[in-house]
């Protein structure tokens, strides 16, 4: 039989039986990706599988123009995703790397293709990021142009299915709170043809952040059309649990009627109403602006 991978979910907030719903369609991508014999070490099961033909993928996501224009990328850390960060940085980006699990009060990897202390491939692994990167707060940040988002599963529509914790949707609202992702911020992801699903499969809460384009090894799905306006980027502190605020330093800091720094909640909400709707890739050069 095989093994139920145990669930991420355990302190989102949302409707149960969304949550139950998305759970089910992991557990099924997981499998089929597993019976195909497609997910690479550790397997897919539990976590954002690394996929046969991950490397293609970061192959043909470097013909989309949204790459070529792009100076800064905040990518994620999974292993699916590599390929891609080590090519931004043969490339000359810089890439910002979520910590995992958004540890600690510098809770991001800042990897400067100028100064690596060993070759991209290795730099750009969360073991070479500690010793290539250096770790940064939010604010330390610049603007970025693209953002690489890690999933379990992606529709033609846009919608992504991460594994349950919430992760990439919260660094995503924090970073655009922060001014560092605007509106014109193109969003992809590098997944198996497995992964990929009809438009309206995966479920929808008002926090998840859709994506610009899906990039397969085969083929590039352009999504913008589907998903139609992004909702204005913020965080929905109604569907966080206490338990998710207190394990992550910087999201607890960032709690309304707190402060992070020289920022106040009134001045985060500011920037979180100028993180509206996304309607094309921003050309060579341009930025959002802060």
């Amino acid at each position: 039989m095989a093994r139920r991978a145990p669930r991420h979910d355990h302190d989102a907030g949302g409707p149960a039986e969304l949550l139950a719903a998305k759970a089910a369609l992991r557990q099924e991508v997981w499998s089929a990706m597993r019976e195909a014999r497609v997910a690479r070490f550790p397997g897919a099961v539990g976590r954002i599988p690394n996929f046969t033909g991950a490397e293609a993928a970061a192959e043909r996501l470097r013909a989309l123009p949204a790459w070529q224009a792009a100076a800064m990328l905040k990518a994620n850390p999974d292993s699916a995703q590599l390929p891609v960060r080590q090519r931004a940085l043969e490339d000359g980006k810089t890439v910002y790397m979520a910590v995992p699990r958004l540890a600690g009060a510098e809770p991001f990897f800042a990897l400067d293709p100028a100064h690596l202390a060993e070759p991209p491939r290795k730099a750009a692994s969360i073991s070479g990021a500690s010793r290539s990167a250096r770790r940064v707060t939010l604010d330390s940040l610049s603007p970025v142009d693209l953002v690489v988002m890690g999933c379990v599963a992606a529709s033609q529509d846009g919608a992504r299915l991460g594994k349950g914790g919430g992760f990439a949707d919260l660094e995503f609202a924090l970073a655009a709170a922060a001014g560092l992702i605007g509106p014109d911020t193109v969003c992809v992801t590098t997944v198996h043809e497995l992964q990929v699903c009809p438009a309206g499969t995966i479920p929808l809460t008002g926090h998840d952040v859709p994506l610009d384009f899906i990039v397969t090894p085969e083929r590039i799905i352009d999504c913008r059309a589907g998903h139609g306006p992004r909702p204005v980027a913020g965080i929905c502190w109604e569907d966080l649990t206490e338990e998710k605020i207190a394990a992550i330093p910087l999201l607890a800091a960032q709690r309304p009627g707190q402060h992070s720094g020289a920022k106040s909640a009134a001045a985060e909400a500011g920037a979180m109403t100028e993180a509206g709707a996304m309607t094309e890739v921003p050309g060579p050069g341009r930025r959002p602006a802060r």
